[in-house]
């Protein structure tokens, strides 16, 4: 009577259960939806918006397609706003940074987390610390300095403060990872009589490249929307960098709303494709740089 009781039971009990995870399910699927709408909308808006002519534009009905595409806007976007100019400037600025970030990150947090020394916590924390710091508290006496050292209005102005602002949250990543490889990797090493930098350099840094691959993505997208430190260093029309070329187009195109928006899009397309494309190597670094060891 028994079995016969509980099995009875067992299909009152399973509707339940299968009811509970599709309302859970279902209110999770609304979140991100609203999430993906509200992420998404202001891209598609935009696109649209640059493909618009002033007049449909002016209009006041945002979501209309445009009757005919106007793919000129690009077209004035890129010959008469700089955009390869700015384009080539942004990448030589950012990608000169992430070698510099890359390479001191990872050689601090390899000697704050391998070394056997007692200031290694304190090196870390200072670094912590500069995490701490906002950027517009330095614009004047990073000014005095540049100007004092003849540097003002190059690009090193802008790489110098780059590199300080980017290496802290780097390195916290890093040495977040570092701290979880096991000892025995380096002990193999020494065993083969390999040295300080030959660990570092054949078995640390091979293991350390998904959280390297997140510390350049995160400083690629920080540096190439930077605005403010780019403003303010930079004078030349030749050395603008994207964001600040931007701000310069919409000045001098004030009246061209559809190629202003062409612009936006052109400026915002490379860190789109670059965080679709590696959006799952961010979360992977992101998660292994949270281990603790």
């Amino acid at each position: 009577m028994s079995q016969s009781a509980s099995m009875k039971m067992k299909p009152a009990v399973a509707p339940t259960r299968r009811r509970r995870f599709s309302i859970t399910k279902a209110i999770v699927f609304v979140i991100f939806g609203i999430l993906l709408v509200t992420q998404l909308y202001p891209l598609v808006w935009l696109f649209i918006y640059s493909l618009k002519t002033n007049e449909e534009i002016l209009s006041g009905n945002f979501f209309a397609l445009p009757a005919v595409f106007q793919w000129s806007n690009y077209t004035a976007a890129i010959e008469s706003g700089n955009y390869w100019r700015y384009l080539t400037n942004s990448l030589l600025v950012t990608s000169i940074t992430m070698v510099c970030v890359i390479l001191l990150a990872s050689l601090t947090a390899f000697a704050i987390t391998r070394f056997r020394w007692k200031y290694g916590q304190v090196v870390l924390l200072a670094f912590l610390l500069g995490m701490m710091i906002p950027m517009q508290g330095t614009l004047l006496p990073l000014m005095i300095i540049f100007k004092n050292i003849n540097i003002l209005n190059t690009h090193l102005s802008l790489i110098l403060p780059y590199i300080a602002f980017q290496t802290p949250i780097a390195v916290f990543i890093l040495s977040g990872f570092m701290k979880a490889i096991p000892q025995e990797i380096e002990e193999s090493g020494i065993v083969d009589g390999a040295g300080v930098f030959r660990i570092f350099r054949s078995l640390i840094l091979p293991i350390s490249v998904p959280p390297i691959v997140t510390v350049c993505i995160l400083a690629f997208i920080n540096i190439w929307n930077e605005y403010i430190l780019a403003a303010t260093f930079i004078s030349s029309e030749k050395l603008k960098t994207l964001p600040f070329g931007v701000n310069s187009f919409v000045s001098q195109y004030s009246v061209n709303y559809g190629a202003i928006g062409a612009f936006l899009v052109l400026g915002a397309l490379p860190v789109i494709l670059i965080y679709f494309l590696l959006s799952e190597k961010i979360t992977k670094g992101m998660v292994a740089g949270a281990v603790k060891g």
